[in-house]
């Protein structure tokens, strides 16, 4: 069971902020269910015009993985804010000095999608490795304490996003958005998926989007 860092205060600084219900990833009963496509996994995933969820619009999701029986990945252009490390640790990992070190240290947070919106996510890129690190083509992901105490210390992997929550979708109902075009795809581009400047992502992604056939 891979390790989660959970936590009750940062689930409701983001629920208040998105002020949207948890979805789970078997999705509504009345979706359109499209053709697979095995092509959707180790890409951007981009929101058209034509996407009419607003939590979705402008969004730029890396796609981690996707089969007949489904689809998930993390947006990666819809920041929350910043906060203190500290608030992501666990407080019985680390004494009260090195606690009040770490409220010091501001890392931004980024909002990955509706589901399971108390599960943090690191994305990162694919040098660094630690108990909990699982690659993706040419990125990676973590979930454990070590990796957010090395990005600290400045030890973790040169690029990084703490993510909370992803977005994951039930058999064929991805496919079926697709067909409604409301996503295109690309390949993932490492200097967009962590470019600091979040509201440029979207636009770039979008510039190098594949053309539909």
């Amino acid at each position: 069971m891979k390790k989660r860092i959970l936590l009750l205060s940062v689930y409701i600084i983001i629920m208040s902020l998105f002020n949207n219900d948890i979805t789970s990833a078997e999705g509504p009963k009345n979706y359109l269910k499209g053709k697979f496509y095995s092509s959707v996994k180790d890409h951007f995933l981009i929101a058209t015009e034509k996407m009419r969820d607003n939590r979705f619009a402008e969004t730029v999701i890396v796609m981690l993985e996707s089969d007949k029986n489904g689809a998930w990945g993390l947006v990666v252009n819809k920041p929350i804010g910043t906060m203190p490390i500290a608030l992501l640790i666990d407080p019985s990992l680390n004494t009260s000095e090195e606690r009040d070190k770490l409220f010091k240290i501001n890392i931004p947070v980024f909002w990955g999608g509706p589901v399971d919106v108390k599960e943090i996510f690191i994305l990162h890129s694919i040098e660094y490795k630690s108990k909990t690190t699982k690659k993706y083509g040419n990125i990676s992901i973590s979930q454990d304490y070590q990796i957010l105490f090395d990005i600290a210390k400045n030890k973790g992997p040169s690029e990084s996003l703490v993510i909370f929550g992803y977005s994951g979708w039930g058999k064929g109902q991805l496919e079926g958005e697709m067909q409604r075009d409301h996503w295109i795809l690309s390949d993932i581009d490492l200097d967009i998926t962590f470019d600091e400047d979040a509201k440029k992502k979207w636009k770039r992604a979008i510039e190098n989007s594949f053309i539909k056939l």
